[in-house]
């Protein structure tokens, strides 16, 4: 786990930046809103957690903290001296996920930022999976569009339904049986075994670079069909 601590006091900064490391997180240390900017620009992916200071000698805390929620949902904790609630409710409105007031113990820091951690690892692993990637095709289920190499292939719904059921099945061997339960065409009427074969070798004309030697929709003679490893 990655932390940016930015914090202008070099004493506090240095005791904070040993007593992380000992617990087992990397640390990036800043000083300053300059230095912390630069950081988020270009290792802000690479960052797990923020702590800022509110009060900076080139800015705030605050306007970090708009930064990074701007760009991402990076979970975000302020170190403040000030205790009083115009402060902190300024700051959690800005989207920051908790603060610690100023003198504090270092187990309540640490204990804090295990919780928001939680939270956040939880909240990501909640999110719905929008894109399915199987090689150079990607599946946008919020589009119910199909892209090869970024550009959009056109298929008929129940080719995209087949290609789906592939999709969130990726490894395992679906049997041509398996794959009838769950097709069923826009008549509601059960889609035969020729029907299925032909389905199969369109979605494949289709996405395949080479349609007789397919990599995508693999075939397991004896057994099925299969997406990936």
């Amino acid at each position: 786990m990655k932390i940016l601590l930015v914090e202008d006091d070099k004493t506090i900064a240095s005791g904070l930046d040993y007593s992380l490391q000992n617990d087992g997180y990397e640390t990036i240390l800043c000083h300053n809103y300059e230095a912390a900017e630069k950081v988020l620009n270009k290792d802000l992916e690479q960052i797990d957690l923020c702590l800022f200071d509110l009060s900076l000698p080139d800015g705030s805390g605050y306007d970090l903290c708009a930064s990074v929620k701007k760009r991402s949902e990076k979970p975000v904790i302020f170190l403040t001296a000030f205790d009083d609630e115009v402060n902190v409710v300024m700051g959690l409105d800005m989207g920051a996920d908790d603060y610690i007031s100023k003198p504090f113990r270092i187990r309540e820091l640490l204990s804090r930022i295990k919780s928001v951690l939680r939270r956040y690892n939880r909240h990501v692993q909640a999110q719905p999976r929008n894109t399915i990637e199987i090689e150079n095709i990607a599946i946008n289920t919020l589009e119910g569009k199909v892209y090869k190499e970024g550009e959009e292939v056109l298929v008929t719904a129940l080719e995209y339904r087949l290609l789906l059921i592939f999709a969130n099945h990726i490894g395992q061997v679906l049997t041509r049986s398996q794959l009838f339960e769950r097709i069923w065409d826009v008549a509601g009427d059960f889609v035969n075994d020729n029907t299925l074969t032909v389905y199969i070798k369109r979605l494949r004309e289709k996405l395949e670079d080479n349609p007789q030697k397919p990599t995508i929709i693999k075939t397991v003679r004896g057994r099925g069909y299969k997406i990936g490893d």
